[in-house]
């Protein structure tokens, strides 16, 4: 259990969280503006984005692996569909948070639909989108800890030996360092939100 042996299992932890995040993001985000957009279609859309939320992560480990094998490839699918909602639902909320009177200003200054949404919706709602993300992420690096059962390494190596063997080291090492990274993605992201908040005031 030595330093350079925990470094490399986190960094492979990192990595497939911040892929599965993005994953998620790059999902979510517009699953979210067609919620906010359609609104006669949005209980379907967020209907169907829970279902990530619905299903355990393990349970979508099961039915992926037979497809995908073992490693990396099921891992990121299970994470990132846990990831999707809290981002897609939070796009969706903070799009429909947006003031009218900063979208009849909008109009009023002759921006089309497209400028009026990336120079002043997006902007406005950045801030309740990062906290969608801020959540997926905590909830992702927390559950990549699964990935250990099929192979892909991480920081659940060491919950998953400790168990095995018995040995409460293991297992608070593994889940100290998943608490750290899950501090760091939070403390982050919370300034990244902030930011984009004093920007938009």
């Amino acid at each position: 259990m030595s330093l350079p042996h925990l470094l490399a299992h986190a960094q492979t932890h990192v990595a497939l969280s911040a892929a599965a995040l993005s994953a998620g993001t790059a999902t979510g985000v517009p699953l979210g503006i067609l919620a906010a957009r359609l609104r006669g279609t949005r209980g379907a859309i967020l209907g169907l984005v829970n279902v990530g939320r619905v299903i355990p992560s393990l349970a979508v480990l099961t039915f992926v692996v037979p497809v995908l094998g073992v490693g990396f490839k099921p891992a990121l699918v299970a994470l990132a569909l846990l990831a999707i909602p809290p981002i897609a639902i939070n796009t969706d909320l903070g799009l429909r948070s947006v003031p009218p009177a900063a979208l009849d200003v909008a109009r009023g200054t002759g921006m089309t639909a497209m400028q009026a949404f990336a120079r002043v919706e997006w902007p406005l709602a950045l801030p309740v989108v990062l906290t969608g993300v801020r959540t997926a992420a905590i909830e992702v690096i927390a559950s990549a800890t699964l990935a250990a059962f099929v192979g892909a390494g991480g920081l659940g190596e060491y919950i998953l030996r400790g168990l095995q063997a018995g040995d409460p080291a293991l297992l608070l090492t593994g889940a100290g360092a998943v608490a750290l990274l899950a501090f760091a993605a939070e403390f982050t992201l919370a300034l990244a939100a902030r930011r984009a908040g004093e920007r938009t005031a």
